[in-house]
Formats: C-alpha cells, sequence, structure tokens
C-alpha cells in the first residue's frame, strides 16, 4: 500500500506523558502528513521548579522519565535507520517549544491530549505563541479511550455514578477506539537532528534533582519496562478480580506508572483485556481489570467538566461544609500519618510502603485515606497532597477521584456513614501479616492474630516479641470506635444539606 501523500514538508511532535512510539497517536499523525518530523520532549521548570520548592529534590518520577527518554530516543534512532533522535531541554515549556519550532521551521506542532488545568494553560498559550508566526499546534486523544464529551448520559449530560457510566463506555465501544495506530509504516520520515541543536540530555543532577533508589524498587522504565510488567500480569490476569485486594500477593498490574506516563498504550491494555475475557478461565479477571481502566477514563472526564475539583473543591458542594481537625493537634495527627506512626500497623506499613517506594498498593490507598479523614478527622487535601508528592503514579484525576470517594464528597462515592475498620481490614486483606512482617519488621514476631493490633497483645507476647509499646512501636493515635462517633458528628451536616 502506497504510504499517505504528506500535507507539510515538516513537522515537530512534541512528547509529554506518552513516552513510546509504538500506537502514539500525534507521532503517526505527524509522520504520515510532514516530509520530515523531529521529536522533542522539554522538562517543564514550571513543573520541576515547585518539586524542588517543596524539598522533593529525590523524585523518583523524574528519574523514571530521564530512564524512560534513554530509551525513547534509542528507539527512534532505531526506528529511523540509525539518524534521528530526541531533542531533550530543561526549561520553560511555553517558551522552548516555539523556539525549537522555529529553529526547525516546522509547518505544525504535534501533541496528545492533556487534561489537567495547567497542561491546558500551557497548551493554549503554546498554540498561541505559534499560531502568531503562522505556525499551528495540532492536537489527537491519546491517553484515554473516550475523553471529554464523548460519553454522556441519554440527556447529553455528565454521569456522575461509575456504573452507568461504564455501560454507556461499554455500549460505545468498537474494534475502531482500541485499534492501534501503525507508527512503524511511516518512521523512515523521521529526521536527523540539525548539528546546532543535537545537545546532550540534561543530567538529573543538572536539573537540580539527585538520584533515588529508584532502581533498587522494581519499576523498570520505558516501554520495555511496561511490557516486561504487562507480560508478567497476563500470566495470572485470570486471578486478578480477587488478587488485587491482596497487598502481600503480586496480584496487580503495576502498570499505573507506565499509563501515567504513557510508556505502553492504553489502547493496547484494553485491547488485551477484551480479547481475554473471550477465555473463560480469564474472564473474570479480565473484565475486572477493564472495569479499572474504565475507571481511569471516567476520573479524566470528571475532570474536563468540573476543573474545579483541580483547585481543591468537593464534587459535592455540601461536603465543603464539614469542619475538619485543625490546630497544632490536627498539624500531630497529619505527621504521624505521614510517617506511618499512628499505631495502627496496616495503616504504617502502607505509609512505609510510600514513603520507601514511591508505590502503594490500591486497596491500601482507600483504607490509609479513610482512616485519615474518619479517623483521624483532617481535611482529605492533605493526603491528596501528600500522595501527589509522593506517588511514582500520581495522576491529577484519580487521585482527586480517589481521595473525594474516600471521604465521601466525590461521584459515585462510598456513603459517608461507611468508615474503613483499619483492623478488620487488616485482618480480611493481610491475615497472615505478611505485608506488615515486609513494612514493619519491629512486628515481626507477633503472631498473625495480634499483628493487627498489637495494644491487645499480652505482656507476655510483647516480651517475647522484643516490644514494648511507645518505645518500639506506637500505642494507637485514636481509639477507632470513638473516632467513628467524632465523624459521624462531623458529617451530620451533610445530612441537612
Amino acid at each position: 500500500m502506497p504510504l499517505h501523500a504528506p500535507e507539510h514538508e515538516r513537522g515537530l511532535v512534541w512528547f509529554r506523558r506518552d513516552l513510546r512510539i509504538a500506537d502514539h497517536a500525534a507521532l503517526y499523525h505527524a509522520l504520515r502528513s510532514c516530509k520530515s518530523v523531529w521529536c522533542l520532549f522539554v522538562f517543564d521548570t514550571e513543573i520541576l521548579d515547585p518539586l524542588l520548592e517543596r524539598g522533593l529534590k529525590q523524585d523518583r518520577r523524574v528519574e523514571f522519565i530521564h530512564a524512560s527518554l534513554v530509551e525513547l530516543s534509542e528507539a527512534l534512532h532505531d526506528a529511523s535507520g540509525h539518524h534521528a533522535k530526541l531533542i531533550v531541554r530543561h526549561g520553560t515549556a511555553r517558551d522552548l517549544v516555539p523556539q525549537i519550532a522555529a529553529a526547525l521551521k516546522v509547518d505544525a506542532v504535534f501533541v496528545n491530549h492533556d487534561y489537567e488545568p495547567y497542561a491546558l494553560e500551557r497548551d493554549w498559550a503554546v498554540a498561541d505563541a505559534l499560531e502568531h508566526v503562522g505556525r499551528a499546534l495540532l492536537d489527537f486523544k491519546d491517553q484515554v479511550i473516550f475523553e471529554k464529551d464523548e460519553v454522556l448520559t441519554k440527556s447529553a449530560t455528565p454521569f456522575s455514578v461509575f456504573t452507568p457510566y461504564k455501560r454507556a463506555w461499554l455500549d460505545k465501544l468498537t474494534p475502531f477506539f482500541v485499534t492501534a495506530y501503525p507508527v512503524e509504516r511511516y518512521a523512515e520520515r523521521l529526521a536527523a537532528v540539525p548539528s546546532d541543536l543535537n545537545h546532550a540530555m540534561p543530567s538529573l543532577e543538572a536539573m537540580g534533582f539527585a538520584k533515588t533508589n529508584f532502581a533498587d524498587i522494581e519499576i523498570p522504565p520505558g516501554t520495555s519496562g511496561a511490557h516486561r510488567l504487562f507480560d508478567q500480569f497476563t500470566g495470572h490476569i485470570g486471578d486478578y478480580s480477587e488478587g488485587r485486594d491482596y497487598p502481600a500477593r503480586r496480584g496487580t498490574s503495576y502498570l499505573s506508572v507506565h499509563l501515567r506516563f504513557g510508556t505502553i498504550s492504553i489502547r493496547a491494555l484494553a485491547r488485551s483485556a477484551i480479547d481475554r475475557a473471550k477465555d473463560a478461565g480469564e474472564r473474570k479477571g479480565a473484565d475486572t481489570w477493564l472495569s479499572e481502566l474504565i475507571w481511569r477514563d471516567f476520573y479524566f472526564q470528571v475532570l474536563h467538566h468540573r476543573p474545579d475539583v483541580a483547585a481543591g473543591a468537593a464534587f459535592k458542594p455540601q461536603f465543603d461544609r464539614i469542619a475538619w481537625q485543625g490546630g497544632a493537634e490536627g498539624d500531630a495527627l497529619f505527621e504521624a500519618w505521614c510517617r506511618g506512626v499512628t499505631g495502627f500497623p496496616l495503616v504504617d506499613a502502607a505509609m512505609t510502603q510510600i514513603n520507601t517506594t514511591g508505590f502503594m498498593h490500591n486497596r491500601l490507598r482507600m483504607i490509609v485515606a479513610s482512616f485519615l479523614s474518619k479517623d483521624l478527622g483532617l481535611d482529605w487535601r492533605r493526603g491528596e497532597q501528600y500522595f501527589a508528592d509522593h506517588l511514582n503514579d500520581f495522576d491529577l484525576s484519580a487521585n482527586n477521584g480517589g481521595w473525594q470517594w474516600a471521604a465521601s464528597s466525590g461521584c459515585d462515592a462510598q456513603p459517608w456513614f461507611r468508615i474503613f475498620n483499619p483492623v478488620t481490614q487488616s485482618e480480611r486483606f493481610d491475615a497472615e501479616g505478611r505485608f506488615i512482617r515486609r513494612y514493619l519488621p519491629a512486628l515481626s514476631k507477633l503472631s498473625n492474630k495480634t499483628i493487627h493490633a498489637p495494644w491487645v497483645a499480652s505482656d507476655a507476647e510483647l516480651q517475647r516479641a522484643g516490644i514494648v509499646l511507645g518505645r518500639d512501636y506506637p500505642m494507637p493515635i485514636v481509639d477507632h470506635a470513638e473516632a467513628r462517633n467524632a465523624t459521624l458528628d462531623r458529617y451530620a451536616v451533610v445530612k441537612t444539606a
């Protein structure tokens, strides 16, 4: 089949959260419509500098991106016949993208849609700057299956409940929406970088960041890392619907950080889930996994229709009337939660996991979020920001959606009077204490019964385990039963709304 005749002489693909070449919408459209195409990534100081200002000099996400870009540049080199590479800059994207476009004399800059408020404002600024000099910013859907207004109710309004959204999503789905873009057909149009723009990729240190324990936490970067995890996961996808709830098992895909930075295509994942659901042995797990991918689209469409949630607004406005615990006591409770010294082992093990690895199992995210807002009575926005600073896979829409779900202020959230008991959750989902023992070795000698609530252990057992409560492990900072009653009182204001 002959190649599509190019409409433009030159094009520039600006990579952001789509760090791959396979099945890449913007790259495909650029290569298909331009004779020569270059590729750019900008370490945007408008994103990175606030991290440094908050003391996040060691940020695993920046290291993940850096390592993934090295692989991406090599992939471009190989696909082009060994002459192309990725142009990488460190600075303000809204300035650098028009500058690089001008230096290359391109007709258009090609990007994939980004949905977060800062990204939208940045892209408008770049589009305006390009338009003033006769260039275009051409954008495409890539990181979701359905976006914006593509899935609406029968009355053409946004969904606020997941289950009917999922039904409408599945009803709209056809093979077209999960078909891969054949980038490789046009790869010969990737162009060599001119010598005056052929700079070395900036190092982490040059950008103000330091190396982390990234290499030790089993998150392989780049497309190769994504496909390695994907292959491992598909080997046990049939068990996903049950195994995903148990943090000591390898029951999840561990692909969330790869989805966040686009080192693997969402279309490929959805297509695989759909295909595997045809197998009776894998159907339940594959269907459950597809539901998780649909949740991701759901939260993106919530952000699109309610951008105010990104600025701290409750999706259900009446929940903004809640009086959260504040002052010095609130600060002390929050500090204990952050450090993982609440006296509730599963909560503390989960917080230790995020602090040491940047990862937290999804079941644990629900438990620690419920604990912060409904046991400690703290504003969910404090936890949302902590996760934003520490999660490798932080995604604004999903993070906000998850926290508002736990605090009962979001769309399709758990009822406000439903409060997770951190001990019974521990007994159910880490019955043998394997996860707790991994992250809280001080408790490793307690029995499977008392490890979930060390304060109920006998003096003799504590002595045999070498534990003095208050010294080797803290006493609980709240009484769950009392905290539950206080939360019901705190949320009572919602009943009158």
